[in-house]
């Protein structure tokens, strides 16, 4: 595949102005633009995944995209905003996916009970309880959960993510150590 134009995020950003403004047309323009980045956040969202799982990236980006432009017209204020909130709504899709999939497996409301033997505590990589985690993380630093989605749910590097935030890799690098150590910490 060719790499997409070096004026991309511009011409993103132009485009996301107007679906602002109403123009449909727009939408159809943004579309192609923008695909291959969301399948590419949502292969980088599933990589954490159990290698069974059901959802596919194209599932995940259909998903996404779905919810990101039903209803009301969104109103992204550029490429940036645009990546955060789809990277937000990708986490969501999965911990939706993962809450229906446990309710499945524990017959809706009925409850396994557990024996004494058995662990208490979740493995480390259960995406239920990284939610949890990054919801107490959100009620102190709203940002820090908003890099760990771009960097983790949407698997954007450091870079990718200060130039979509128009921030220094430095400072991104450094807040992204502080919101793992942090996320530990939560998970431990």
């Amino acid at each position: 595949m060719v790499d997409p134009p070096a004026n991309q995020p511009a011409s993103i950003t132009a485009l996301l102005a107007r679906v602002r403004l109403g123009q449909a047309e727009a939408l159809d323009d943004l579309l192609p633009l923008v695909y291959r980045q969301l399948h590419r956040l949502a292969q980088s969202a599933l990589v954490q995944e159990r290698p069974n799982h059901t959802l596919q990236p194209t599932a995940l980006v259909h998903e996404a995209y779905l919810r990101l432009f039903e209803g009301q017209t969104p109103a992204f204020a550029d490429r940036a905003h645009f990546l955060g909130v789809a990277s937000r709504l990708m986490r969501q899709i999965l911990v939706d996916h993962a809450r229906t999939r446990r309710a499945q497996k524990r017959g809706g409301l009925l409850q396994v009970p557990l024996f004494d033997g058995v662990a208490a505590t979740p493995p480390h990589g259960d995406l239920l309880h990284l939610d949890e985690a990054l919801e107490v993380l959100g009620r102190e630093d709203q940002r820090l959960v908003t890099l760990i989605e771009m960097r983790y749910f949407a698997g954007m590097t450091a870079e990718e993510t200060a130039e979509a935030r128009s921030e220094s890799v430095h400072a991104i690098r450094h807040d992204l150590r502080y919101a793992q150590a942090r996320l530990r910490r939560l998970l431990a």
